[in-house]
C-alpha cells in the first residue's frame, strides 16, 4: 500500500521531475495531471542520450543495431504492461492521431451497409474520428447517450442500440472531463454479443497512468496512449492493434511489408521512454506486493495506485483532518457525483458564483495548479447538458499527497463569498 507509507511515497515522489516546484514559477502543487502527468527523471535522462544519437535504427553498424534493439525491447516492454500476447505496437505523432488512423483504416474497409457507434461521453479523439470516417465512408454513426448524474456510460447502454450492422464501435476507457473509468472489457462484450465481428477501438489515454491495462482480456481492436500522461513525455502516441486489424488494407508504402504500420524513421528514444515508464511500475509493484512475476508486478503497482488515488479523492471530497470536504461547501458543486466508485484520480467542480477561470487564477496564485474546463469542442458533450459553461479539473496522481490536498481544501473553502 502507498497509504501510511511516508518513505514509499518520497521515493515516489523522488523519482518525478518538478514534483513540488515549477521551473518558470517556484514552488507549487500539480493537480492538472490530466491534461499531461509528470515526467519521469529516467525519462529526461534517456531522451537526451538518444536525441544524440545520429544513426539510424536498423542500419548494419553497432548504433544502428543497437537502436533498433531498444525497439524491439520496448514493444516486448509494452506487451507485458498492457498485457497483450499478440497484436502489434507501433509509435505515431500523438494517440489522438493513431485513433484517427485506426479508425479510418477500419471504416474505408467497411461494406457500405455497415454503422459505426460511439457514446456521447467520449473525448473527440474518438467521437471526432468516428463522425468524420463515418462520413467519408457513407456510413451511420449510431450515438450512445451517457448517463449526465453519473459521467459514465456501461455496457447496458451500448446492448439497448446495438444492431448485427454495427462493425466499428469506439470506446472511452476514462474520461478527462468527469474522471470516470468505463468497464472496458463488459462493453466490449455487449458489443459483440450482438455483432461478433465489430472492430472496437479504446480510447486508453486518459485512464493510462492510474491503473493497469489488460488488453488480453477486453476482446478490442485497437489501443491508444498518450505517453506524456502516463509519465513519459510528449512528441508521440503509443498504439496497440490485434491481428486482425492489423492485416486490413491501410496506409503504407508500396511493396513494404503488409503488417507495417510505422512510416519513416522511429526515433528509438520515445520507445525507450517507455521501456522506463513500464520499469517505474515495475519498481512499484516490487515495493507495493512480494510478487516474483512482472507482470503481476505491474497489476500490484495499478492495484496500489487506484487505492491510494481513491484516498485521495475521497479526503478531497469529504475532508481531511479539520478541513471540510469539497462535498461539505455549500458554494462547490461536484460534478457526476460525491461517491463515485468510478472515479478515476479527478474531481471537477463549479464554485458558485464564481467563473472557473477566476478560480484557477486564484489557485494558481497560490502555488496550486489546476485548469479550466469549459463547454467548447473538448468538453461541450459533458457540461451543456449540465447547463455548465465551465468547470475547474482538479486531476491529480499517485505522487501527490493528502497534504497537497489539505492545501487545496484550504484555498477553495477560503472563496465562500457567503462565508
Amino acid at each position: 500500500m502507498i497509504q501510511g507509507n511516508p518513505s514509499l511515497i518520497n521515493a515516489i515522489r523522488d523519482r518525478f521531475a518538478h514534483v513540488d516546484a515549477c521551473p518558470f514559477q517556484g514552488p507549487r502543487i500539480f493537480f492538472e495531471n490530466a491534461g499531461g502527468a509528470l515526467t519521469l527523471k529516467s525519462v529526461v535522462e534517456t531522451s537526451g542520450f538518444y536525441a544524440a544519437i545520429p544513426d539510424n535504427p536498423g542500419r548494419m553498424n553497432p548504433a544502428g543495431q543497437g537502436t533498433q534493439n531498444v525497439i524491439a525491447q520496448a514493444k516486448e516492454d509494452l506487451s507485458v504492461f498492457m498485457n497483450a500476447s499478440s497484436g502489434q505496437f507501433f509509435v505515431g505523432e500523438t494517440g489522438t492521431e493513431l485513433i484517427f488512423r485506426m479508425v479510418r483504416t477500419v471504416a474505408v474497409n467497411l461494406a457500405k451497409d455497415s454503422k459505426v457507434i460511439s457514446s456521447s461521453i467520449e473525448h473527440p479523439a474518438t467521437r471526432s474520428a468516428a463522425d468524420r470516417w463515418a462520413e467519408v465512408a457513407g456510413l451511420e454513426h449510431v450515438i450512445v447517450p451517457h448517463n449526465d448524474a453519473t459521467g459514465l456510460v456501461t455496457a447496458d447502454d451500448y446492448a439497448a442500440v446495438m444492431t448485427p450492422d454495427i462493425r466499428l464501435a469506439t470506446i472511452l476507457h476514462a474520461s478527462p472531463v468527469t474522471g470516470m473509468g468505463m468497464d472496458v472489457a463488459a462493453i466490449a462484450h455487449a458489443i459483440r454479443a450482438v455483432s461478433p465481428e465489430c472492430y472496437i477501438i479504446v480510447d486508453g489515454i486518459q485512464h493510462a497512468a492510474h491503473g493497469q491495462v489488460d488488453l488480453d482480456s477486453y476482446g478490442v481492436d485497437g489501443y491508444a496512449i498518450s505517453p506524456y500522461k502516463c509519465f513519459s513525455r510528449h512528441g508521440y502516441g503509443i498504439a496497440w492493434i490485434s491481428d486482425r486489424l492489423t492485416t486490413l488494407p491501410h496506409d503504407q508504402l508500396m511493396n513494404a511489408p503488409a503488417d507495417g504500420w510505422e512510416f519513416g524513421t522511429r526515433d528509438a528514444g520515445s520507445y525507450a521512454t517507455m521501456s522506463d515508464v513500464v520499469a517505474y511500475f515495475d519498481w512499484l509493484g516490487g515495493e507495493v506486493s512480494a510478487e516474483e512475476d512482472r507482470r503481476a508486478r505491474i497489476e500490484a503497482a495499478g492495484r496500489a495506485i487506484h487505492a491510494y488515488e481513491s484516498h485521495l479523492t475521497t479526503a478531497m471530497i469529504h475532508g481531511t483532518g479539520n478541513l471540510p470536504g469539497l462535498a461539505d461547501m455549500e458554494h462547490v458543486t461536484i460534478l457526476a457525483g460525491e461517491d463515485n466508485p468510478a472515479r478515476e484520480g479527478l474531481v471537477s467542480v463549479v464554485v458558485n458564483g464564481t467563473p472557473s477561470e477566476e478560480v484557477v487564477e486564484t489557485l494558481n496564485a497560490q502555488g496550486i495548479r489546476t485548469h479550466t474546463r469549459k463547454a467548447d469542442h473538448y468538453s461541450g458533450n459533458v457540461l451543456t447538458p449540465l447547463g455548465l459553461s465551465d468547470c475547474v479539473r482538479i486531476s491529480l496522481c499517485h505522487y501527490n499527497t493528502e497534504g497537497e490536498v489539505a492545501q487545496l481544501l484550504g484555498a477553495i473553502k477560503a472563496m465562500d463569498k457567503a462565508g
